[in-house]
């Protein structure tokens, strides 16, 4: 049987309540680029991911994108839908083969009640994922679009090993990710990301995005900062 003990959200939870509630969730494999859940669908439970990567999509009417994340194994989405029993609030898509835990919403709205540890874990989670929709609400209102392009090459990448003083986002994204991450047209990022590579700021190499000047990077977004209106 499926168990529940490598999820996070779940590690302290005792093993008899592990296995209960694994009993009444289904499991279910995505292939890459098969949709997960899709905006205002009518449903309440919640995915956790047990293997791969998935993206968090806000898409309109007229067919305009935003991209809101990404989550990989050990993430989950749907607990503000079964929260609040209201329609998905985005579109989830499968970036490679996915595994998923549904948990439906009876089950998880009883762990909340029943276990302080997940409550208090879920209560973080939102409170950082508010904070972070904070962030990028404020570099909407006040940011120039090439510095919300280079703030958001610096929330995507990690440290680069072996190369002290470098970041790098490794798969790179395309430039069409880029401007669905900060509300912009593709040929606009085109235009700004070669104008860094110009300035020796970034590089591509093989399979990855590099961030080799932070310090001219971050200059450059506190300098938007200062000039923002």
């Amino acid at each position: 049987m499926e168990t529940l003990a490598n999820i996070p959200l779940f590690k302290d939870v005792d093993a008899d309540t592990q296995a209960e509630m694994a009993r009444q969730c289904s499991w279910r494999t995505y292939e890459a680029n098969e949709l997960v859940i899709d905006f205002e669908e009518e449903s309440c439970d919640v995915r956790f991911i047990t293997n791969g990567w998935v993206r968090i999509i806000l898409r309109i009417a007229t067919g305009k994108e935003m991209i809101l994340a990404e989550m990989r194994e050990g993430d989950y989405f749907g607990e503000i839908a079964a929260i609040d029993d209201s329609g998905r609030s985005a579109n989830v898509t499968a970036l490679c083969r996915s595994q998923m835990c549904i948990m439906p919403q009876s089950i998880f709205k009883m762990a909340l009640r029943e276990q302080p540890v997940v409550n208090e874990r879920v209560m973080k989670l939102l409170a950082q994922r508010l904070r972070m929709l904070n962030e990028r609400l404020a570099e909407h209102s006040f940011l120039q679009t090439k510095h919300r392009l280079y703030t958001e090459l610096l929330r995507l990448s990690k440290p680069r090993l072996g190369h002290e003083g470098q970041r790098s986002i490794s798969p790179p994204p395309t430039q069409k990710e880029l401007a669905s991450r900060i509300g912009t047209r593709r040929e606009i990022v085109s235009r700004e990301v070669a104008s860094l590579k110009r300035a020796k700021i970034i590089d591509k190499t093989t399979g990855a995005l590099v961030l080799c000047d932070l310090e001219k990077l971050n200059s450059m977004i506190s300098a938007g900062w200062n000039n923002a209106n």
